[in-house]
């Protein structure tokens, strides 16, 4: 992936502003998983401690998580007083309780076959955390395994790149259809204008922020 001491590193200090202190409201107003099979399992990339994956599983969604730092994994199952077992698997460390797995590892050795037995897909700040060229691996790898008729949604971020370097990065729209390609279907269904709450990006002379969700579906 990119340099994975990075992200250690932030988990370790605690300097985690994506990780946000409530469920994403979109995911009551967009998800659009209904009319799935039983009991579906959904990919969170890139996971974190992500509050979000409580959601789903309340949904009646089984979770597959993966996540570099084992810290992060630690804190979310201790946070939700959930007592995981832990195996090794060809994905890496898989750490397992109720209907949430968290595969503790490197997402780009995630087998296929395990990316293809997920039905659903949340992508909240993996793509955006991810430089250019990285980002065309990542979708080569993930949505090009993911199965037909999965369906997913996905939360960007729009911004004069030139004005900040990321993470996280902007990705506007017609990269993101770029990166899916043609299996995908992509509908945008929200952008706001986040600027006035964001003062991180505000000190950082940005002039513009849009945060941007679409929902997918593979054909």
């Amino acid at each position: 992936m990119t340099d994975t001491s990075i992200w250690l590193d932030r988990w370790r200090e605690g300097r985690t502003g994506w990780h946000q202190s409530r469920v994403h409201p979109w995911l009551d107003q967009y998800w659009p998983g209904s009319g799935l099979a039983d009991s579906p399992r959904i990919l969170v990339p890139l996971c974190g401690k992500s509050l979000d994956m409580g959601w789903f599983v309340a949904h009646g969604w089984r979770v597959l998580g993966v996540e570099l730092s084992a810290l992060a994994i630690e804190q979310f199952f201790a946070e939700h007083h959930l007592t995981p077992t832990s195996r090794s698997t060809p994905d890496g460390i898989v750490h397992a309780a109720g209907n949430i797995e968290i595969i503790e590892g490197d997402l780009f050795a995630v087998r296929p076959e395990t990316l293809a037995s997920c039905q659903g897909v949340y992508d909240r700040a993996a793509l955006i955390a991810l430089p250019p060229a990285v980002r065309t691996r990542y979708a080569a790898h993930v949505y090009g395994h993911l199965p037909a008729g999965c369906r997913g949604l996905m939360v960007t971020l729009e911004y004069p790149q030139a004005e900040m370097s990321g993470p996280p990065f902007s990705v506007p729209a017609m990269e993101v259809a770029a990166l899916l390609g043609a299996a995908w279907q992509h509908t945008e269904v929200e952008r706001r204008d986040i600027l006035d709450h964001e003062p991180k990006f505000q000190k950082s002379g940005i002039s513009r922020l849009e945060l941007v969700g679409c929902t997918l579906a593979k054909h």
